[in-house]
């Protein structure tokens, strides 16, 4: 794995050089197939051409956006392949430059490749968040992905971070989606929850204490509880925002616990009783995100999972269909969990490795701080919701203050087979014979993008 400073010293390089100083796509919608509200937005899309790119066009392309970055550099060769390109008024080609935008810290650098971009979408060009601008419209519009898309990107992210080299691979992945979370990948082998890393480290088979031993958490601090066959631990949120990952075993059942700090959502998937042949998925950060998802990974396997939904999606384990099924996770407060749950765990104190943070309402306070394209009309965007799949498959959302104020007047709220209960202080979906369901809280933005066919309670 490079070191932090390596990947700076890519970027940076790339910069002076330069001189001037998976969720799941498809085509391209037609304007007329685009929600209101995205034009309203965005705008109407530009004309996409189909099919492959023009010989001239292919080598531009290879000596703009790769020879730029594998070997770091811009040159007069790099300035006129960029012309050709602008001249193409191909817009599929904008997703090339928006990878190359997260990566490239010359402003003027960014500016040059941006007033590119802009050209191919008939946007204005952007004098701020270049990354931002070009890549909101892109997603928004579901511009289809240039020919050998997942080659290039391929070929300029591993040449900055190598660790990506297994994942970057085919799949059911919408790689136009997938972008830097700005952090290094966390290949350590599995159970090396002290062992130091440039990245966000995951906590394995954390050390627990009892609640009376967690003296340094205040009964107002958010935890993430979870119960599995009668034994019950909570995961504070001080601890989970520095480790986003979690394997653990609790009620004899083995857990992958991602925490998605962007999306407001604490999962927990079961990463055992598996087909035979099959081996413990160990969950770990891969440094990358889609629509300010975090997007994770099996150790074991190098198989990619979709976080909101613990669907397999390139390598062994998605050749095997793997769906990870959910156990439920309550957001709710130190002090409601160990009233309901006295002979719970928690995680012990030392695994926040010395920060006691609560960022999530400062850092993306005014919404998502990477670009997500266009957001569900329906609700605010970082408005909590409560999220679960229906016996009949559908996913439901339930704005968590509307359905916890209706609770606590005693009134029933339920959809389809699902019915909330309050569980210590915190929000749970229970089947049509009261079993779990597996539900989780997250902003709306989130689960919205992750589950377009999601209902939202009430009708």
């Amino acid at each position: 794995m490079l070191p932090y400073r390596s990947v700076k010293s890519v970027t940076l390089a790339l910069s002076l050089a330069l001189g001037v100083g998976l969720g799941l796509g498809g085509a391209a919608m037609a304007q007329s197939q685009l929600p209101d509200h995205v034009v309203s937005q965005f705008g109407a899309p530009p004309p996409v051409p189909a099919g492959e790119l023009p010989p001239d066009l292919a080598q531009a392309v290879q000596v703009a956006f790769v020879d730029s970055i594998t070997q770091s550099g811009w040159g007069p060769d790099q300035t006129i392949a960029l012309e050709t390109i602008k001249a193409s008024g191909d817009p599929r080609l904008a997703w090339i430059i928006s990878d190359l935008l997260r990566f490239v810290t010359n402003r003027d650098l960014s500016l040059t490749l941006a007033d590119t971009a802009a050209a191919l979408l008939q946007v204005d060009a952007p004098r701020s968040n270049p990354w931002g601008a070009i890549t909101d419209p892109l997603i928004a519009w579901d511009i289809p992905a240039p020919p050998d898309y997942l080659a290039i990107k391929r070929q300029i992210f591993t040449t900055i971070i190598p660790g990506w080299d297994q994942i970057f691979v085919d799949g059911d992945v919408d790689w136009r989606l997938v972008s830097w979370g700005g952090v290094l990948i966390d290949d350590r082998p599995f159970d090396t929850t002290d062992e130091r890393c440039n990245c966000i480290p995951a906590a394995d088979n954390p050390a627990t204490t009892d609640a009376e031993g967690a003296t340094w958490l205040q009964d107002d601090d958010i935890i993430f509880g979870i119960e599995i066959n009668g034994e019950a631990r909570a995961y504070p949120r001080q601890i989970m925002e520095v480790r986003e990952m979690v394997n653990d075993t609790l009620g004899g059942r083995d857990l992958g616990i991602p925490y998605c700090t962007l999306c407001g959502a604490a999962q927990a998937y079961f990463t055992d009783q598996l087909p035979a042949g099959i081996k413990r998925p160990v969950l770990r950060t891969s440094g990358l995100l889609s629509r300010s998802n975090k997007v994770m990974y099996d150790l074991t396997s190098w198989s990619v999972f979709d976080t909101f939904t613990g669907e397999a999606l390139t390598g062994p384990l998605a050749q095997a269909g793997i769906q990870l099924d959910q156990a439920t996770v309550v957001t709710s407060t130190w002090g409601a969990w160990k009233a309901a749950y006295p002979e719970t765990t928690v995680l012990a104190e030392y695994l926040a490795l010395g920060r006691d943070p609560d960022f999530r309402n400062t850092r993306d306070a005014n919404g998502p701080i990477f670009p997500v394209g266009d957001v569900d009309p329906r609700l605010p965007i970082q408005e909590d919701i409560v999220g679960v799949i229906t016996p009949s498959g559908q996913p439901v959302a339930f704005p968590r203050a509307l359905a916890m104020a209706a609770l606590q007047k005693g009134e029933a709220v339920t959809h389809d087979g699902v019915t909330l209960a309050i569980d210590a202080g915190g929000l749970r979906a229970l089947g049509p014979y009261g079993g779990d369901l597996g539900s989780h809280q997250a902003f709306w933005f989130a689960w919205s993008q992750f589950h377009p066919d999601t209902v939202l309670w009430p009708q």
